[in-house]
């Protein structure tokens, strides 16, 4: 089980502590095209990705969809900012492939926490590294070019680029499909 693998990699767990923790996770299969959330919707679970891909989106003031995020197998996912107030989600999370997730509502993640202070400092980790991730982002959107980003994209996460439409890529590299089409040329994977 890849959770299984991903929990020890902290190496702040037991085994017996990631083993009581694993029958919290319920599998839910996902089709191309599902929302994990959409905009508008309370978030009150987190998933950790088993297989698939996903994208994080929300529209324009002309309705155009903007993505900013793509999550993959072996990470978590969640409506982060509507998961920690309690409001409703400015965002939707979509599956942009088949895939499975492993979910856990929020009140067994508090309820975990309240039990073992090691959940305390897992999930500080991972929000850690979440704030890392965006700021990486932001740095990334504001210095990089749109061919050093997609660059990065097939660097990174070369097994999937190919699984993801231009319109997206297209979309989270802030640029054109005409555009990435140009860069896709330059780039050989």
């Amino acid at each position: 089980m890849q959770l299984k693998s991903y929990l020890n990699s902290f190496a702040i767990f037991s085994e017996e502590e990631i083993n009581q923790a694993l029958p919290l996770f319920v599998l839910r299969k996902v089709e191309k095209g599902t929302y994990f959330i959409r905009e508008g919707q309370f978030c009150s679970e987190v998933a950790f990705i088993e297989k698939g891909i996903f994208r994080s989106f929300y529209p324009s003031e002309t309705g155009e969809e903007i993505t900013y995020c793509f999550r993959f197998q072996n990470e978590f996912m969640t409506a982060y900012s509507a998961f920690i107030t309690g409001n409703k989600s400015i965002e939707n999370l979509q599956a942009i492939s088949n895939g499975e997730l492993l979910v856990i509502p929020k009140k067994e993640i508090e309820q975990l926490a309240e039990k073992n202070p090691k959940w305390v400092l897992f999930l500080k980790i991972v929000a850690e590294q979440q704030y890392l991730e965006l700021e990486g982002r932001v740095f990334q959107l504001q210095r990089d070019s749109a061919q050093k980003r997609y660059q990065g994209l097939v660097d990174n996460q070369p097994e999937y680029i190919q699984l993801i439409s231009g319109q997206h890529l297209a979309s989270y590299l802030g640029i054109t499909q005409r555009h990435l089409i140009r860069i896709r040329k330059q780039i050989v994977l």
